[in-house]
């Protein structure tokens, strides 16, 4: 892909939002001083009683509202709304650095095969000798307690990107109605079953230390990454998805190592 490529492609921000306008406020203007700017931001309002709606239409982005309650419910509204060839997705209390979405962009240029790609976090707040330690912790555990019940990585929900024909082709098998799932967790189910995954260095996005704040908020974070990996049980049950994914990627190679039909000359 060449760089009048990359420029062709139309790049969609999406946020989920909930009473979060503060927050909101900086993301916003994070995102508006990228190198490479977003053709469109959508942020999506999930019932906010404070001014979220308000701040996302005074910084340009588009505002739509989500009635039915849950982050899996407002993410999906959002990408269902999103016209880029690429989603990127991040939370309200999330900051991003300037090169983030040039660096998203250029990634699945290098990886074609790619069909989504997340990335890593360090802490904006709290104590500042903790927030890379913190933050490193927070995501291993992530990882090791998601990956086992996966087969491959999962998808971090502040700091994930994949591309519009990879959404429509899972926008109807995903929990977008239970608002106690994860929903980069059941994306990740959903997407990794049929997409290459990738983790992308330096796209270090710098997040909220809110989940440490609140022993009774991580508690319920817990559960709902517990009650992600049961629901899809038993067709993704890890000794059979695990089978499954490992059938699919052989028959994948073995496809890739065919020889093409030669076309004869005249």
């Amino acid at each position: 892909m060449t760089p009048t490529d990359r420029t062709a492609l139309r790049v969609s921000v999406v946020i989920p939002a909930k009473d979060d306008a503060e927050r909101l406020a900086s993301c916003l203007a994070a995102l508006a001083v990228q190198s490479r700017p977003a053709d469109e931001v959508v942020v999506v309002d999930n019932r906010s009683s404070d001014g979220t709606a308000r701040v996302a239409r005074a910084a340009g982005a588009r505002t739509i509202p989500c009635a039915e309650p849950g982050i899996p419910a407002a993410s999906a509204t959002g990408y269902d709304a999103a016209t880029g060839d690429l989603v990127l997705r991040l939370d309200a209390d999330c900051l991003p650095p300037v090169e983030w979405i040039e660096r998203v962009v250029t990634a699945f240029a290098e990886w074609p095969e790619v069909g989504a790609i997340t990335g890593g976090a360090v802490f904006a707040d709290g104590p500042p000798r903790l927030r890379v330690p913190l933050a490193a912790v927070y995501l291993a555990a992530y990882i090791a307690s998601a990956a086992p019940a996966l087969g491959h990585l999962p998808l971090f929900g502040s700091n994930l990107a994949f591309r519009r024909d990879v959404w429509d082709d899972v926008r109807t098998e995903v929990h977008r109605h239970d608002p106690e799932v994860h929903d980069d967790l059941d994306l990740s189910f959903h997407l990794g079953d049929r997409h290459v995954i990738r983790y992308r260095r330096g796209l270090g996005m710098r997040i909220s230390m809110r989940p440490f704040g609140d022993l009774t908020a991580f508690a319920v974070r817990f559960s709902r990454g517990f009650r992600s990996v049961l629901v899809h049980w038993p067709h993704d049950f890890p000794p059979l998805r695990w089978l499954r994914l490992i059938l699919r990627r052989a028959a994948g190679s073995q496809t890739d190592r065919m020889p093409r039909p030669r076309t004869s000359r005249i």
